[in-house]
């Protein structure tokens, strides 16, 4: 697999400097977190970043994230389609093929299933329209909490293929989907070209209804399925980007390049072990 680093991960570090450590690092990719794209914005123009990610010799491969983009009242909604827009654009101009989305929260008084997938699916099919007017693609990430509209990896499954459109994906994160019940066999039953991004992680050992995602760790260092994850994924012939994302407040403190060493290293070693079990 390819290996990406996610901004998240470095999250008190700047957009340049979350490039020039992952790319130190060894990785092949970074995601951008969109906070961060925008301060660099401020004083920076979007050839310039294409510039950084060229001289470091490393390649953007998603704008980190759209968030709660379901069951929002029309302003909300309003600043979510500006908000694709504005990223789209600075996703054609560096040559960046995807922008992060993440469902939103149930609604007040809950919805069932087919509600969710109804919104997910209007909403999808909407932002499509905006990110495909510059060749970009959507990718649509599941959260695990019990508040989410879509938890589950069988149910964000079952919007992207009903939505039906060439420009939207999914997003596995290996917490989410210990978090949220997901099961290897939801794995096995994609096609693998609709996977555009697995983001691992690991995390401690607490009960499921517990974990949050300061208690994340690097890869291996927990108690997540990550090698019976991998091992569906290899069956499946899934042999896209890895990324690491750890929202750990520790880590954070820690110095940026440090961090995406031992993310590396760590990931790789992950990956080496379970090919050779």
């Amino acid at each position: 697999m390819k290996l990406a680093f996610n901004g998240a991960t470095t999250m008190r570090a700047d957009l340049a400097t979350d490039v020039k450590v992952a790319a130190t690092a060894g990785f092949e990719y970074l995601e951008i977190w969109a906070a961060k794209l925008r301060a660099f914005l401020e004083n920076n123009s979007v050839s310039d970043l294409k510039t950084l990610f060229a001289e470091h010799n490393i390649k953007p491969l998603s704008i980190n994230s759209i968030e709660h983009i379901t069951f929002r009242d029309a302003e909300a909604y309003a600043s979510i389609r500006k908000q694709c827009q504005e990223l789209s654009e600075v996703a054609a101009q560096i040559d960046c093929p995807y922008i992060v989305v993440v469902p939103g929260r149930l609604p007040q008084g809950g919805a069932d299933r087919f509600k969710v997938i109804e919104e997910s699916v209007k909403v999808l099919d909407d932002l499509c329209d905006i990110a495909g007017s510059f060749g970009v693609s959507l990718a649509f990430e599941f959260l695990g909490q019990t508040d989410c509209s879509v938890q589950t990896l069988d149910l964000a499954h079952e919007i992207v293929r009903t939505t039906g459109r060439k420009n939207l994906k999914l997003v596995i994160d290996s917490f989410h989907f210990y978090a949220g019940g997901s099961t290897v066999e939801m794995i096995e039953a994609l096609d693998p070209n609709l996977l555009a991004v697995f983001h691992i992680n690991d995390a401690e050992d607490r009960p499921q209804s517990e974990l949050a995602d300061s208690h994340r760790l690097f890869p291996g260092l927990g108690i997540l399925p990550l090698r019976a994850m991998i091992s569906s994924f290899t069956r499946i012939g899934y042999d896209g980007a890895t990324s690491v994302e750890i929202f750990r407040p520790e880590y954070w403190e820690m110095d940026a390049l440090e961090v995406a060493r031992k993310s590396h290293a760590a990931t790789q070693h992950v990956l080496a072990s379970t090919a050779s079990a």
